[in-house]
């Protein structure tokens, strides 16, 4: 072998030794690349590949706030809800009361028909006089109304006897007597009283009993 061919294979020999430093961080930087953590998301910030920790934390972070707006909405719902229920038993209440004064209205309106019926009844010398037939007609139409009246509740009060009751009587009148026990009893009705239910519709007048010795 001569010396130029020596000479070049300790070149060769030479260059098989060198390391390439570019090769070198090239894959240096990948397999760094590799062992870093990369999170891909879309838009709105949602992690579209679910592997590692950061994803995990991200994932949590969405849940936390989707319950978080979720109890928000739940809580507007309930309060309008319950504001609504409110509102409805308000409506019912008005409703009702407007319903009963109406009611009420109309059977004090009544109470004059019904005071008609009874002066006629109760004059008994010309109530007598006219024909037994007519009666039996007048006195249908004014038992008729009673009975309705007693459906709603209306009832009729004050009888000759029952004792003073300022809640329930409007004395105009006293008639004197001797007997004692009689004292601050009922002695006429002049007109009748009418409740409905427990409530005073009209007070009835009444003249009443005063002792004296």
């Amino acid at each position: 072998m001569s010396d130029t061919d020596n000479l070049k294979e300790e070149n060769n020999e030479e260059k098989e030794g060198v390391i390439d430093l570019d090769d070198t961080n090239t894959s240096d930087n990948s397999d760094a690349s590799d062992d870093a953590e990369f999170i891909e998301t879309d838009e709105e910030g949602n992690p579209t590949n679910l592997t590692g920790p950061g994803a995990l934390k991200k994932l949590r972070e969405k849940l936390s706030k989707a319950v978080e707006e979720k109890q928000q909405y739940l809580d507007g719902w309930q309060r309008d809800k319950a504001e609504f229920i409110n509102a409805r038993k308000r409506d019912d209440e008005q409703k009702n009361e407007f319903l009963k004064f109406a009611e009420q209205k109309v059977i004090e309106d009544l109470l004059p028909t019904l005071d008609a019926f009874e002066m006629a009844i109760g004059n008994k010398a010309q109530w007598e006089s006219v024909s037994k037939e007519w009666r039996g007609g007048i006195e249908g139409i004014y038992n008729s109304l009673l009975n309705t009246l007693s459906k709603y509740g209306v009832e009729s009060f004050t009888q000759i006897g029952d004792v003073f009751d300022p809640n329930f009587h409007h004395s105009i009148a006293v008639t004197t007597t001797n007997d004692k026990t009689k004292e601050h009893t009922i002695s006429d009705v002049l007109q009748r009283g009418y409740k409905i239910k427990d409530k005073v519709l009209r007070p009835a007048l009444v003249k009443v009993f005063e002792y004296t010795e």
